[in-house]
């Protein structure tokens, strides 16, 4: 399957929309933010704001891996059909030291190939999943090789995805009529490799069945190759075979090439054409690759990503687990310098006197406040922040929570630890808290206003 041309994004929104129908929803408040403020249709949000939650929970780096494990099944299951298709020519042909029934090789070569080509054929034309026992080992595989547990339900998203779009049919069956063609290949290698290194006898046998049937069985079958030029036996030579070993030189080199032919014609030739067929047919199929946005976990993004109306002073619910914020950088940094506080005591003077560059973004002290300021950023980033925070106070997740959220829509961060009232002192012990806390999030701070940063980006 040429997985690197499945679009990523499409492939990420329907993992993430299983994840959250099999385990809840995310906490998706600032992917959602940020895929408003970058505007389009409901498509074009939902794909942002996946692209986003992959990223930051790393699902991207997972698909990444799984279509490393992928590749790697894939090779497994290609050194395999070599290996097997090798296999079938020595059985066929033996060490040459007993001739070679004729009808015994051709089952040895064909039989199991003809088999399952009879059975993809059943399944396409009674609309299944041709060739999904090749790939559920191929997706079984490549899953367990990917060793990571994110990518569990990757697999599970991408053959969803390609039924969508009936696509899965003509995708597994390159995968199946491709392995096949490269064992076929490999035995017609070292069935010629074999013809030209040793001497065989030919000879076909039967105790059951009539004689003139078996010579009409291997005429016919030598009819079509004969239409492509290989050599058609004539009928002394195929009763004499029918007898005993035929020795001659010009007879072995007539059934070599009719057992080359046979081969050739009903064995590689179907499975080039149909590999060539759903090659085609996945290529042409990839333009109707796409979301189905009546999916219930999608209709539920409707109102967040493109909602009505703007509901603001509502609380969002708070997330089961808040994960590891980072400090970052905004995509598109505009001018400006703004200076905010977060959670201040009401009884400190608020703010203080300001360069004339800077600007005050005011006190961030509940929800309707916090979402306000990060909508504004969101659409206008700014190139410098500052926030103050007080030490006093325990850096709890919530705020560090904010603080890398604050930090990835600016150009530029720092956090400023504003020093105690004159009348009390600090903890250090909570002031290093805050620095280790800062430092985990790669955030810089200083007890000291740093306002000639503020003014200019520079110390």
């Amino acid at each position: 399957m040429p997985l690197e041309s499945i679009p990523e994004a499409l492939w990420l929104a329907e993992t993430l929309r299983l994840t959250e129908e099999q385990a809840g929803p995310l906490e998706d408040a600032e992917a959602c933010r940020q895929a408003r403020a970058g505007g389009g249709d409901l498509h074009r949000r939902i794909l942002a704001r996946a692209e986003r939650l992959a990223s930051r929970d790393g699902l991207d780096l997972a698909a990444a891996h799984w279509r490393q494990g992928a590749r790697l099944a894939l090779l497994l299951l290609a050194v395999l059909a070599l290996g097997s298709g090798a296999g079938l020519a020595l059985a066929a042909l033996g060490d040459g030291t007993r001739p070679v029934n004729l009808l015994w090789a051709l089952g040895s070569l064909l039989g199991l190939h003809l088999l399952s080509l009879a059975a993809w054929a059943l399944g396409a034309l009674l609309g299944g999943d041709a060739g999904s026992a090749l790939g559920r080992l191929w997706l079984d595989l490549g899953g367990r090789l990917a060793r990571d547990s994110r990518s569990a339900r990757l697999g599970p998203a991408l053959t969803l995805l390609l039924a969508r779009a009936g696509l899965q049919r003509w995708a597994l069956g390159l995968l199946s009529h491709g392995l096949w063609l490269l064992a076929l290949l490999a035995a017609l290698a070292v069935l010629l490799a074999l013809l030209a290194s040793r001497r065989y006898g030919f000879v076909w046998e039967t105790t059951l069945l009539p004689a003139d049937g078996f010579a009409a069985l291997i005429h016919a079958l030598g009819a079509l190759p004969a239409l492509l030029g290989f050599p058609q036996p004539d009928l002394e030579l195929l009763r004499a075979s029918g007898e005993a070993v035929v020795g001659g030189e010009a007879a072995r080199q007539t059934w070599a090439a009719w057992l080359l032919g046979v081969f050739a014609v009903y064995g590689l030739l179907p499975r080039a054409l149909l590999a060539l067929l759903c090659l085609w047919r996945w290529r042409r199929g990839l333009a109707r690759l796409d979301l189905d946005l009546a999916q219930p976990g999608y209709s539920r993004l409707r109102e967040r990503l493109l909602p009505s109306s703007e509901r603001l002073g509502v609380g969002d619910p708070a997330p089961a687990q808040l994960h590891q914020p980072r400090a970052g950088h905004a995509e598109r940094p505009a001018g400006g310098a703004l200076l905010v506080a977060v959670e201040l005591d009401p009884r400190r003077p608020w703010p203080p006197a300001l360069p004339p560059v800077v600007e005050d973004a005011g006190l961030l002290d509940d929800g309707a406040s916090r979402r306000a300021l990060l909508e504004r950023l969101a659409m206008r980033p700014a190139a410098r922040l500052l926030v103050a925070c007080d030490p006093r106070r325990s850096p709890d997740r919530g705020t560090l929570g904010l603080l890398g959220e604050l930090a990835r829509s600016v150009g530029d961060t720092r956090v400023w630890l504003l020093p105690a009232p004159p009348d009390e002192t600090l903890d250090p012990a909570r002031l290093g808290d805050w620095q280790a806390a800062l430092a985990d999030l790669q955030l810089p701070c200083a007890t000291e206003p740093p306002w000639r940063w503020l003014e200019s980006g520079h110390d």
